[in-house]
């Protein structure tokens, strides 16, 4: 969910915001489409792997509500006719992608298309650097010569990510739990 325009005005004005969503581009608010100065980095998945993990947070989101009830998740074979039918709140998920990666052909000073996989292989120094450079802050030869780019490799992991404390025990929302954001992570997964 973006934020709203209170909490956007609440953020220092004199540094980069930064705020996620899963919301297709459509629903962005004109003043974000219109901007000069905002930056989109769209990270797009396997839509294969983006499904089996969907699920598995789906799943797990629909016990954790249950409050004791007998709250069942969907079989995963009706809940794949879900996803393929784009009954999500993001939407049908190729329109989603597809949306996104035109926007990117057509403004690639404004939207970066990162694929998740290119994220997990071993060429992820060369995307962390375009993703850097994308932004404005590109690194300098200082902090590469001194692993600054592996260090925040390594710290964006999602390994290190999911052994933080707040991703162990809080909350987003006041009602999903952090852990439920961190699985598996891995490439492929949907073969596993």
């Amino acid at each position: 969910m973006l934020p709203t325009p209170l909490q956007l005005q609440q953020l220092p004005s004199n540094s980069p915001r930064l705020s996620s969503t899963h919301l297709p581009y459509t629903s962005y608010p004109e003043s974000i489409k219109s901007s000069t100065s905002c930056k989109i980095v769209y990270i797009a998945r396997n839509p294969l792997d983006t499904f089996v993990s969907q699920w598995h947070w789906h799943s797990k989101l629909i016990k954790d509500w249950g409050g004791g009830l007998e709250y069942q998740p969907p079989s995963m074979e009706d809940f794949f006719e879900e996803f393929c039918s784009g009954k999500f709140p993001i939407g049908p998920y190729f329109d989603h992608v597809i949306e996104f990666w035109n926007k990117n052909v057509q403004q690639p000073s404004k939207i970066l298309l990162l694929k998740y996989e290119d994220l997990k292989d071993d060429q992820v120094v060369l995307h962390m650097k375009k993703l850097v450079e994308f932004l404005g802050f590109p690194f300098s030869n200082q902090e590469e010569s001194e692993g600054v780019i592996n260090n925040i490799i390594e710290l964006c992991s999602i390994n290190n990510l999911k052994e933080l404390e707040v991703n162990k025990t809080g909350f987003m929302h006041k009602f999903v739990k952090n852990k439920n954001y961190f699985r598996k992570g891995e490439v492929g997964d949907w073969t596993l």
